[in-house]
């Protein structure tokens, strides 16, 4: 029983950030945490969503149950934003986060006969725990060489051969987390080709749209992708571009045959229902309400262009770099708030240990987190550990 219970080790996130927290150094950088932080460090709600909350405050009538498929229009605009058009005829579920839409996917995909989920490696590494607890089969399908900073295309769709038809393969949308490093339309191409050849089911993970290039020019490649290929498992989130970190805003979009359709509809709504019965609602709502109102949608682009352009300039910072054997031209043309670098165990401990840097076991930096004042730190830091 309980008292048979074995302590789980911490998760590697959240032991960098207790590390962090506990070093008394003031001069630390922490690269670790997610999140987009300004000059000062601080990770601010933005404008829009505060003028959002002040309305809900003063004119929402009730704080009754959503129902089951969630708040309808916020589903409706988001989806919208994401797939233009075409988004129309898919199904839809709010949910808890974007993880909670992965997590009704992958139970979706198990309660419709799938036994494994390709996943190309790396990646963000919560999504290996989430598929099993789904239950599946989780096959490593590498794709990307940290050394040299390349996709290797061929290599990721020769692994689709290692699932059988009806299985699962998670794409990342844009802004690759841990990566940054976004398929081309090519290369979008190919995995279209790709997953119909082998029968495969793809599930995108959506997270940062509006972090990369813009809103439309984030999306394009896995519009032309959702256009070529009969079904598709889409989970979005609303946590990075609109600041709603911890409100947790997320949907799941499933795009099938329009026979089959009440069916999903009502499969996802039996999952929600033994997990979380009902989604919460704040955040959706605040999403709801600056999507759908010209002037407050306006005020968000205009932040989310600002907290976009932030970014660029640290890449550009970066990529004028040189740090040995480091190709940080590459890191500097990836997108979205994350890199990974190749680095060793060693060299991560002895930058937090001895510089005070911190990012994960796995080198991944967050972008977003690295304020302008720190840069020639940590670039000398990052020439010390690489020499």
């Amino acid at each position: 029983m309980l008292n048979d219970l074995a302590v789980k080790p911490p998760d590697p996130l959240l032991k960098i950030i207790k590390m962090f927290r506990e070093d008394p150094r003031t001069d630390k950088i922490d690269l670790g945490v997610g999140v987009f932080r300004d000059d000062n460090g601080a990770t601010p709600v933005m404008k829009a969503v505060k003028e959002a909350e002040r309305r809900l405050v003063a004119e929402q009538p009730t704080k009754t149950y959503v129902g089951q498929q969630g708040d309808v229009e916020f589903q409706r605009l988001i989806g919208e934003l994401t797939f233009g058009e075409q988004g129309r005829d898919f199904v839809s579920i709010q949910a808890v986060g974007g993880t909670g839409a992965l997590r009704l996917g992958c139970d979706l995909l198990r309660d419709s006969g799938a036994r494994r989920v390709l996943l190309p490696t790396p990646s963000w590494p919560n999504h290996p725990a989430i598929i099993r607890a789904a239950r599946l089969e989780v096959v490593g399908a590498p794709f990307f060489d940290v050394a040299t900073q390349q996709i290797d295309i061929d290599a990721l769709i020769a692994g689709f051969a290692k699932a059988e038809k009806g299985d699962s393969i998670i794409l990342q949308g844009c802004c690759h987390n841990p990566l940054g490093a976004d398929f081309s339309r090519q290369q979008w191409e190919k995995l279209a080709d790709g997953v119909m050849k082998h029968g495969l089911i793809p599930f995108i993970d959506l997270a940062y749209q509006g972090f990369g290039d813009g809103l439309e020019q984030d999306v394009e490649g896995a519009r032309l992708f959702l256009s070529r290929v009969p079904h598709a498992i889409i989970a979005l989130s609303g946590a990075k571009n609109f600041g709603l970190y911890r409100e947790r805003v997320g949907a799941l979009f499933v795009k099938a045959p329009a026979q089959t359709r009440a069916a999903v509809q009502s499969n996802l709504f039996a999952i929600a229902r033994a997990n979380y019965s009902m989604p919460p609602d704040h955040g959706a709502s605040c999403v709801r309400l600056v999507l759908s109102d010209p002037a407050l949608k306006q005020m968000w682009i205009e932040e989310l262009d600002a907290i976009r352009g932030q970014m660029k300039k640290t890449r550009a910072a970066l990529a004028a770099a040189r740090i040995n054997s480091i190709p940080m031209s590459r890191i500097g043309a990836q997108r979205g708030m994350f890199s990974t670098l190749p680095l060793e165990e060693a060299q991560i401990v002895r930058l937090r240990e001895e510089f005070g840097v911190y990012m994960t076991d796995l080198a991944r930096i967050n972008i977003a987190g690295l304020p302008e004042r720190d840069m020639e730190r940590f670039l000398t830091a990052l020439r010390a550990v690489t020499s």
